[in-house]
């Protein structure tokens, strides 16, 4: 075979490392790091971003004038590095939520920052070996796909004009459907079916989440994997719940982990309630399962990396431009200081109410690099193989969760600060194992157009910095902005014992003033001092989460429901996470549930199917993965009139739909987010209702369906609308 020869020979010297490449990068970092959050915590998935930022890249860079490929590169690999931390981030840190504890900026910026390092840092001796060696046969699908992208907009080409069109209509779609901003139509159209005097089918849901952001991911994921989220979603919505009212409207009394009679019960409660818990038993039998079925490669993975590792020879004093890797030194030193910085972060700042030592957090700290260093050559060869959608971070994660959480049981470690630390240490690791997939992506597409991977690796470093800082500001934001206080009361007494409820001492979360819903939507203003904040967890007594307890009344008077895992960003790998850390640190879960939700896989996995999609979609909300299935429908639709018009395959990651759909997918995730600020404020400094959008004849279910219609029928018009040339 004869030997690879890249876009850009290793002896040119284009302009690569420039100033201008890094600030469009880190902007880049900093937006889809921001949208893939939004969209991950809602849709609990992620989509992969170095397309569309190379399309970006190549339009905006020529408007600048005398564009070089290398520098587009150094701009996609900049930016995708957001994406990835983003994804590590939200399938994990947000369990601390679940676990009772708070989510703090400066926690999130440096465990974010220490993994996705720590991504790049492990990967750096091995490039070579997969990436270059192994060229033929580790094919990188995205990474490739993406240098298809550079290549053609080096030759000319126009690929930037199907973003930007997605981008302003996805936009404008977004500021009257957004329940935050204008909502001059219901955000949700739903139907809660309840027929008869035998009330058949109440406690089941029909509705869409009409946004932009799920109808683009639907029609870049297909039709097959949009059906089979929407099965799962059609399982739990209109078989379990209703079938659960059916069997329990009669009982008098709550049915754990309920606190209420079923009969009480709307959809949403029945889903938090029931659904969650068998939801995330089925999210781990479906990542479990996809793990041992990885395991050949996995085995792959770590004997061939460490066969490169013992065999490597000495590098030339003066390798080619296009082999020119940061040292050993570099990754050795790097790695040393960065678990020494997590080991003194640990122990000088741990999580509020969860300090556990110096033997913990030194054990933590070593376990970090125990199971990344493991974790980053697997994820590293794996998406070579079968590219970054189909990673198993989860069931990486999941591995990593329950062997930290079996050596803290056999040590006795079972208090929930050491839960807080077992999800730092998961947090880390599927941060580094997330980053080191799409590492190993852009090292690839620098592989065929002909970078430096020096610069790639300092570019990626910088990468991380950037988009961190957007992150964690973003899951705060997700967090206040998406939270709701609702009235709750209930007698209770603070001197009576209450297993599983303990009151929070730290209360500075709780906003100084906040409106508390009653019932037909009343709204009235308390303030922080008025109460004392109590934090459940796994009580026979209240639902998890935390509650506001008046003394001058001896009740509990307000639920403070989180605005993560709440329907509107219900962060389902994060839950699952922390389900698996309860399960064998605690021992309190509603094992019938989780049980539940395990048959329920290997059910589907019998039938053929894949499980985890099966399972992610049990556990998501209908109005998630019914608008993510119009999508998938779509992207059907065009399949067959390409098939009957002669054309073959046409849909890939750069053809007119798939950058349309980019588009819809960053205006959903840009708008939604500054919807979710302006609500934040509004709550935050008690403004009401700033735009006040008029009451009009668009408020109506009718006018939602027909306004996400029309922005489907244009993803179909875009989608078939040839690029020029």
């Amino acid at each position: 075979m004869p030997e690879f020869q890249p876009f850009v020979s290793p002896s040119e010297n284009r302009p690569e490392f420039t100033l201008r490449a890094i600030l469009l990068g880190s902007l880049f970092g900093i937006i889809f790091g921001a949208v893939t959050v939004y969209v991950g915590l809602r849709a609990g998935l992620t989509v992969a971003a170095s397309i569309p930022i190379a399309v970006l890249s190549i339009s905006i860079l020529r408007v600048l004038g005398r564009a070089s490929i290398l520098e587009n590169n150094i701009v996609q690999t900049t930016g995708n590095a957001g994406q990835s931390i983003a994804a590590g981030v939200i399938f994990t840190l947000p369990a601390l939520i679940f676990l009772g504890f708070d989510l703090e900026y400066s926690r999130i910026f440096l465990l974010a920052l220490i993994g996705g390092w720590l991504g790049v840092l492990f990967m750096i001796p091995l490039r070579r070996q997969l990436i270059v060696e192994e060229h033929g046969n580790l094919t990188y699908p995205e990474g490739t796909a993406c240098a298809d992208v550079l290549i053609a907009g080096e030759r000319g080409g126009s690929l930037a004009s199907r973003v930007f069109f997605g981008l302003g209509l996805g936009a404008l779609y977004t500021l009257f459907q957004n329940e935050n901003i204008f909502k001059a139509w219901p955000a949700t159209p739903e139907y809660q079916p309840d027929f008869g005097p035998a009330h058949i089918l109440k406690g089941a849901s029909i509705k869409a989440d009409a946004t932009p952001e799920y109808l683009g991911v639907g029609y870049i994921i297909g039709p097959k994997v949009a059906g089979v989220l929407f099965a799962g979603g059609v399982f739990s919505w209109l078989v379990l719940m209703p079938l659960i009212y059916f069997f329990g409207k009669e009982l008098p009394h709550p049915i754990y982990p309920g606190t209420v009679p079923i009969a009480q019960m709307g959809p949403s409660d029945l889903w938090a309630t029931y659904i969650r818990p068998m939801g995330a038993g089925a999210v781990a039998a479906a990542g479990l399962i996809t793990l041992l079925k990885t395991l050949p490669t996995i085995l792959g993975a770590l004997s061939s990396g460490f066969k490169n590792l013992r065999s490597k020879s000495a590098a030339s004093a003066q390798p080619l431009r296009t082999e020119n890797d940061l040292s050993m030194s570099v990754v050795i030193i790097g790695s040393i200081l960065l678990v020494a910085c997590m080991f003194f972060f640990l122990q000088f700042k741990p999580v509020p109410g969860a300090y556990v030592g110096w033997e913990a957090n030194l054990a933590a700290s070593l376990l970090v690099v125990v199971f990344g260093f493991l974790f980053v050559t697997v994820s590293s060869r794996i998406v070579g193989l079968i590219g970054s959608s189909a990673n198993p971070i989860s069931g990486m994660t999941i591995a990593t969760l329950m062997a930290t959480s079996a050596i803290f049981l056999v040590k006795g470690w079972t208090s929930p600060a050491f839960g807080a630390l077992a999800i730092t240490i998961g947090g880390v690791v599927c941060i580094a194992a997330a980053n080191a997939g799409d590492t190993s992506q852009d090292l690839k597409t620098g592989y065929i157009v002909g970078s430096t991977p020096r610069l790639q690796q300092i570019a990626l470093m910088i990468g991380v910095v950037v988009s961190t800082i957007a992150i964690g500001f973003t899951l705060n934001l997700m967090n206040t902005g998406l939270q709701e206080f609702r009235s709750a009361s209930q007698p209770w007494s603070l001197t009576a014992s209450h297993p599983g409820v303990a009151v929070q001492s730290d209360t500075r979360r709780l906003p100084e003033q906040f409106p508390v819903l009653g019932p037909g939507q009343t709204s009235t203003l308390h303030h922080r001092s008025e109460f004392v904040v109590l934090n459940a967890l796994g009580s026979p007594e209240l639902a998890d989460g935390k509650y506001l307890y008046s003394p001058s009344t001896g009740r509990i008077e307000v639920q403070w429901i989180q605005g993560i895992g709440s329907e509107k960003a219900a962060a389902p790998q994060a839950r699952l996470m922390a389900t698996v850390i309860n399960g064998i640190l605690s021992r309190k879960l509603p094992w019938g549930l989780v049980m539940l939700g395990v048959f329920l896989v290997i059910a589907v996995e019998l039938l053929g199917i894949r499980s985890l999609s099966f399972a992610v979609g049990a556990y998501l909300s209908i109005g998630t993965t019914l608008a993510i299935f119009v999508g998938g429908m779509v992207r059907w639709f065009i399949d067959q009139a390409a098939e009957k018009a002669g054309e073959g395959a046409t849909e890939s990651e750069i053809s007119p739909g798939s950058l349309f759909a980019s588009g819809l997918i960053a205006a959903g995730g840009i708008v939604g987010l500054l919807g979710v600020a302006l609500k934040g404020y509004e709550t935050t400094f008690d403004k009401g209702d700033i735009l006040n959008f008029p009451h009009t004849f668009l408020d109506h279910t009718w006018v939602s369906v027909l306004a996400f219609a029309m922005l489907a029928y244009s993803l179909y018009y875009f989608a078939r609308k040839p690029l020029k040339k």
